[in-house]
């Protein structure tokens, strides 16, 4: 009775869903991890496939078929008399969902359900074969279908089970419908529905994922309070990871110890988070000693500890600790793996050792670590900053003949690399390439080609790459129009120039301090101090506050044109608002002072004014 008050009250639930269904002291540890080893090694932890063994009562749950082996055994199968228990096919359907052939398995799904409903003399699928399928329309993207399944359970007296409500819950999750996920978890527990840590762990994982750590809190102290079903290692440790991504590093060691308080035991994974979260905060006696408590707990670091280790030692500029880390992990039989690799060959490349960098990727490639494209736009980089583009274009081309295809990150390293020594014709001809191949050039990539064709005094090819940037689609920022007017103010179009920046705000953008100092900087030079001057005020009316740089600018225009006295009441301004005088405004200043020819009065101004006898 109590069963079929239940099945009633979930029908009624999958009938709403279904209507919505419609689509500090810096400590390294390298001493600490030479000084100690570990001779146990702890298992991560993994969320299990539920469909690796459902419904078989057999030992040959798993089979190792590639799809057309599978899509005979079923058509053989069908031939059998007498036909063989649908756990069989439900075998077959499992190996080809791990092949993530889904819509494969859709098909022959809907093919057994047929034959299950014309023919009674034909194997029927059961409540595992349905869950299967609804797995499968999840993966596809198809939630609503997997509702519908979900409705043909129900119609046919089948109890759904819990991974049938887990299935459709990660499905949700997936589809990127969060929210929809935990209403629909609300009520089918309402409706009597018992969650596992399956259940929980899957909607913690979410929550955590789109950034709603607390809402993931408030669901573990649910699991808590309600007692049925305790949060485990996974449930915590994937909460401490995301506190830790977040910054919030004090609460992720609250958890820790609160975690410890129920007798929970901490594993690497755990660990690997909070130390990350630490030695990005730059906490390294805190991270240390979590290191030395793992290994009192016999706790072996993994590959992605040692990375991190590597990673954070070479941003602190600690290269050859860093180097002595990856030996070590090397001796204690942990494999090193591509962000290892590419953590170090970063860390080379920081200090300018593109050769050391270099052999990082020999040796990689020797111990059959293939590097991706995030590790050739490493040394790409490395060797475009050392002005070395021979060499950086040589890789760049190794890249594409191992058939990694370069991403933006690298279009945009090797145009910067090309711009840097002066050829920006050559950059414009990779920016044609990386549209050949898929990658659309960004305003960065745009921002780097414009301001190498107006440092090369190309201003007319800088224009139409300007025109470019908008037939592309792309809203140009303030810093492509700071380019801009800079290019113009350089090629003596100062006109052209002045009207472009004042027509920013008719674009809806607002020129910030640089935009004023390029302006007032080409005025400067070509003598037209009052323009320069109605500019700084019409800046400091506009909001925009002028800097050091700003006031330095014109105040030598003024000492160079003779204007002591306008000179001298900016140099007041400049004092008043704290802005100290470059060496190049004070040397003019003495030169001035030297100059036999200044004339008195001047003279006697600049004295006062520093205070010279």
């Amino acid at each position: 009775m109590m069963m079929r008050k239940r099945m009633a009250a979930l029908q009624k639930l999958f009938n709403s869903n279904n209507k919505k269904s419609s689509s500090g002291t810096l400590f390294s540890p390298l001493s600490f991890l030479i000084s100690y080893s570990t001779h146990s090694q702890t298992n991560n932890y993994s969320t299990k496939n539920p469909f690796k063994s459902v419904g078989f009562n057999n030992n040959n749950n798993s089979l190792d078929l590639d799809l057309d082996d599978a899509l005979n055994s079923f058509n053989c199968i069908l031939r059998t008399r007498p036909l063989p228990p649908i756990q069989r096919f439900n075998q077959l359907l499992s190996a080809i969902v791990k092949m993530k052939h889904y819509s494969v398995a859709i098909s022959l799904f809907r093919q057994l359900h047929l034959l299950g409903i014309t023919s009674s003399r034909l194997v029927k699928p059961d409540i595992y074969t349905f869950t299967i399928a609804i797995n499968c329309f999840c993966h596809s993207k198809r939630v609503d279908f997997a509702f519908s399944i979900l409705g043909k359970i129900f119609k046919l007296g089948f109890e759904p089970t819990c991974t049938t409500f887990n299935t459709l819950i990660k499905g949700l999750c997936l589809d990127g419908n969060v929210a929809r996920a935990v209403r629909f978890f609300d009520e089918i527990v309402r409706k009597g529905f018992q969650p596992d840590l399956i259940t929980y762990g899957t909607i913690i994982n979410r929550l955590c994922k789109i950034g709603n750590t607390r809402a993931a809190i408030l669901l573990i102290k649910n699991m808590e309070a309600v007692g049925s079903c305790q949060p485990g290692i996974v449930q915590y440790s994937t909460i401490i990871d995301s506190l830790c991504k977040d910054k919030q590093v004090d609460e992720a060691l609250k958890m820790f110890s609160n975690m410890a308080e129920k007798g929970i035991t901490p594993d690497v994974v755990t660990y690997t988070s909070l130390i990350h979260g630490l030695c990005n905060l730059g906490q390294w006696k805190e991270a240390t000693r979590l290191l030395s408590e793992m290994t009192t707990k016999n706790i072996s670091l993994d590959v992605q500890t040692y990375s991190i280790l590597v990673d954070t030692l070479c941003k602190e500029g600690m290269v050859k600790d860093a180097h002595k880390v990856l030996d070590l992990m090397i001796q204690r039989g942990v494999e090193p793996n591509t962000i290892t690799y590419s953590a170090l060959m970063d860390g080379y490349c920081l200090l300018g050792k593109i050769a050391d960098a270099r052999k990082i990727l020999e040796f990689m490639k020797a111990q059959g670590c293939e590097p991706n494209v995030f590790t050739y736009s490493i040394l790409i980089n490395g060797y475009s900053k050392s002005k070395m583009i021979d060499e950086a274009l040589r890789l760049f081309n190794d890249m594409s003949r191992k058939g990694l295809i370069p991403n933006v990150v690298t279009y945009n390293t090797i145009i910067g690399g090309l711009c840097d020594v002066g050829k920006p014709l050559d950059a414009c001809v990779l920016v044609d390439e990386m549209q050949t191949h898929g990658q659309q050039p960004d305003l960065f990539t745009y921002a780097t080609l414009l301001e190498c064709l107006c440092k090369e005094k190309q201003l007319d090819e800088a224009l139409l790459l300007f025109k470019m940037i908008e037939g592309n689609g792309l809203v140009p920022n303030i810093v492509i129009y700071n380019i801009l007017v800079d290019g113009m103010c350089s090629a003596g179009k100062l006109d052209a120039a002045k009207e472009l920046l004042l027509s920013l705000p008719k674009k809806g953008l607002h020129p910030d301090t640089r935009s004023y100092n390029i302006m007032i900087n080409g005025l400067c030079k070509e003598g037209k101090l009052k323009e320069a001057n109605e500019l700084l005020n019409k800046m400091e009316e506009e909001g925009c506050s002028a800097n050091g740089f700003t006031y330095n600018i014109i105040v030598q225009a003024f000492l160079q044109d003779g204007e002591i006295t306008k000179a001298i009441e900016l140099l007041r301004v400049m004092n008043a608002r704290g802005f100290p005088a470059t060496v190049w405004t004070t040397n003019l200043v003495v030169n001035l002072l030297c100059d036999d020819g200044l004339d008195p009065s001047n003279k006697e101004v600049l004295q006062k004014f520093f205070g010279i006898k």
